[in-house]
């Protein structure tokens, strides 16, 4: 009998634990199929490099149907909840249709979402930085603030459209800040009047330090690093509102800017609350040393999903929602799974971090690696080293290298292609006056053309 496996997600774990799956399963011993709403695993570490034009979008991305072993069924639908008691996950295709999916051994790992807090105006003005359609429309936005600000007169209006806060000083807001800032700089002399005013980044930082993933030290330099470029940290700061031209941060300060861009933390993805299984007090699944969900001998879970119990600290808290892990668990998962059906032997998670890199930009690194601390070009040369290694597929590596290299040698490419995607109905005035095109003989469009564009979901 052929075991039926599911895995729920294609990020890191669900892509590690499919490929793993492959490897050690015999030939025909199980039907295992891969659900995801998209058909790419997102390298999350090359977002920032994507969002400041030093990568191509698609480069950053694992089409999962080529490095994905033909064996493994990949079914892109969205995942909508489950009933363990009857082992089945539903699902919603991309047609719109409804479906049961059953199983025999289910491996959720679903990721996250960015964790927002209710502050006034931030849902309506804020921006993310957790997916790649929001980082390029991160950049799209810089590039235009620089558009608008050369146009305006007013040096305070110029100003506020030359402001950009970050809010959150982890990976995600560190990282994404530093190489905006330094895409922007390698731009800006394509803008009189804005290089004349310049402009202003703040990281804003609830904790009294940046980077409480990595040593203190190398904290402290990032943070020098940062502010020798003119970025400005508020530490022990929070955000109290945000209007369309103004941040208000704690102590009353108000800042006039048109970007505020949150990345203060992740949340498990909201699906994980219509599973059936049980969550801890943070929304993650609780699961075992070996991944099995608690009170399910059928379910796994790991990633940014589940509540890890991390080796580093005895068990005590969860393993960080970093890639290193989740690769980690996802090969553990496969082999776990398998074990399940018959092959091998069930084992707990042992890994303890390794190292971590932060890069950002210019050349500027910090990082940890076996306990030895790097800082500046060597960091930054070992970062971008660590991610060339890890990334999937030869051709993967090879656009990598290419990319890192013209940029190095060229510089960054200033186009705002926010258009892509987007494109305007057959007939639509691309001005967005509502009135019909006409045609190149004059014609206008027929009167049931429609009077605006049809916009992408974002």
């Amino acid at each position: 009998m052929a075991w039926n496996v599911v895995i729920a997600g294609g990020g890191f774990g669900g892509f590690y634990t499919a490929r793993t799956l492959s490897k050690v399963l015999e030939p025909h011993s199980a039907r295992v199929q891969l659900v995801t709403s998209d058909n790419f695993m997102l390298y999350t570490p090359l977002l920032p490099g994507a969002a400041a034009g030093t990568l191509e979008p698609r480069h950053v991305v694992v089409p999962l149907r080529e490095e994905l072993d033909r064996s493994i069924h990949l079914r892109v639908a969205h995942i909508t909840g489950a009933s363990p008691e009857r082992n089945v996950i539903h699902v919603r295709a991309l047609d719109g249709q409804e479906e049961d999916l059953a199983y025999d051994q289910l491996v959720v790992s679903v990721g996250s979402v960015s964790r927002t807090l209710p502050v006034p105006g931030l849902a309506q003005h804020g921006k993310g930085f957790k997916s790649l359609p929001e980082a390029i429309a991160l950049r799209n936005h810089v590039i235009r603030t620089l558009e608008v600000a050369e146009t305006l007169e007013d040096g305070d209006a110029r100003r506020e459209w030359l402001t950009y806060v970050f809010v959150g000083a982890g990976y995600a807001g560190l990282e994404g800040l530093a190489e905006l800032q330094d895409f922007a700089a390698d731009v800006i002399d394509l803008y009189p009047r804005c290089r004349t005013q310049g402009m202003r980044w703040i990281l804003v930082e609830a904790r009294d330090r940046v980077m409480p993933e990595i040593p203190a030290p190398l904290a402290d330099f990032a943070m020098r690093e940062l502010r020798g470029r003119g970025i400005a940290i508020r530490t022990s700061t929070t955000l109290d509102e945000v209007t369309a031209d103004t941040a208000v941060l704690s102590g009353g300060e108000v800042i006039p800017t048109r970007t505020l861009v949150w990345t203060a933390g992740v949340k498990p993805h909201p699906v994980i609350a219509r599973l059936g299984l049980p969550l801890d007090e943070h929304g993650r699944i609780k699961v075992d040393r070996t991944l099995r969900v608690e009170g399910q001998e059928s379910v796994w879970a790991l990633g940014d999903a589940a509540a890890v119990p991390d080796p580093a600290k005895k068990g005590k808290t969860a393993t960080p929602p970093t890639a290193q892990h989740a690769i980690r668990q996802g090969k553990l998962a496969g082999r776990n799974v398998a074990a399940a059906i018959g092959n091998g032997k069930v084992k707990p998670f042992t890994f303890k971090t390794k190292g971590v890199f932060v890069d950002m930009g210019q050349g500027q690194a910090v990082a940890t690696t076996l306990g030895i601390r790097w800082r500046g070009i060597p960091a930054w040369w070992l970062a971008r080293s660590y991610h060339l290694a890890m990334l999937p597929g030869t051709k993967r590596k090879l656009r990598l290298l290419v990319d890192w290299n013209i940029q190095l040698l060229f510089g960054r490419d200033a186009s705002e292609l926010g258009g892509l995607g987007r494109a305007p109905g057959l007939g639509v005035d691309p001005t967005g006056g509502g009135t019909p095109a006409a045609d190149g003989n004059g014609a206008s469009a027929p009167d049931s053309a429609p009077a605006t564009a049809p916009v992408a979901p974002s």
